[in-house]
């Protein structure tokens, strides 16, 4: 049986492949399980400080769910499976470095639901996006509803979802669902160049950062204060702290050790 995940690590940045492209890297059991293990692996893996996703191929970067597979299903075999992904989908904005996504094509469903759980997201130039379930007589269920509206605006958002748009890649970054678009030959470059630019940088700080702003945003600005303040407590007895400190003054590149 074929991997369905690709991993590949270098220069402390993970690269996720969604390795489906005969099946438009849809969400199979096998990759939910797979991607699921990948996770867990990369998150406590210290070594890596950025983590990209992207899928096979150069058409789609991921379909959602694998309708295919869901027909044979039974009411409760569904139940599990959306289930899973709304799990594999919540590992992925839970990983405690920044997840870039770079999106290889079109993202429906929860194709767009795994890109919302990124960090930041990178698109070619023939990149399309949407949350089209309500046209299957369904609703995004893998947190498109939380996070879209949270990203672009609640009534944008209730736009797209109630009509199941497709929006196209200049729109999508127009809206705010994705920072740069690129040609399809730039793509992993973009994705890498703005890794290696994250990597170069403390990574205690950095996953501080990301935990002080994820955590933030869902509560009241005193609350929200009060966590960046424990975030940055955090970053004070750090060996890179004093790192930073010396190489400003000896007018050098810092090395930074996650220490």
């Amino acid at each position: 049986m074929s991997q369905t995940i690709l991993l590949e690590v270098q220069n402390h940045i993970a690269t996720i492949t969604l390795n489906r492209p005969e099946a438009a890297n849809a969400f199979s059991k096998q990759m939910l399980n797979e991607f699921k293990t990948v996770l867990t692996e990369i998150a406590w893996n210290q070594d890596i400080r950025t983590v990209i996703i992207t899928g096979a191929g150069n058409k789609v970067f991921c379909a959602g769910a694998d309708l295919k597979e869901r027909a044979s299903m039974t009411k409760e075999e569904v139940k599990q499976t959306v289930a899973l992904i709304r799990h594999v989908i919540n590992e992925v904005e839970a990983l405690p470095m920044p997840v870039i996504a770079a999106i290889n094509g079109v993202a429906f469903g929860g194709g767009l639901e795994l890109a919302l759980a990124c960090d930041i997201r990178v698109a070619v130039e023939s990149a399309k996006v949407g949350l089209t379930e309500t046209s299957l007589a369904i609703i995004p269920g893998a947190g498109g509803t939380q996070r879209l509206p949270r990203l672009i605006g609640i009534g944008r958002a209730k736009e797209m979802i109630y009509t199941a748009r497709r929006v196209e890649a200049k729109e999508a970054k127009e809206l705010g669902i994705i920072e740069h678009i690129v040609s399809e030959e730039e793509l992993l470059h973009k994705a890498n160049e703005i890794a290696a630019a994250i990597v170069q940088n403390g990574p205690i700080a950095v996953r501080q950062a990301k935990l002080a702003i994820n955590k933030g945003i869902e509560v009241d600005l005193k609350t929200g204060l009060d966590i960046e303040q424990m975030a940055y407590a955090i970053t004070i007895p750090t060996k890179d702290r004093i790192e930073g400190l010396t190489a400003f003054k000896e007018k050098r590149k810092p090395v930074y050790k996650g220490e």
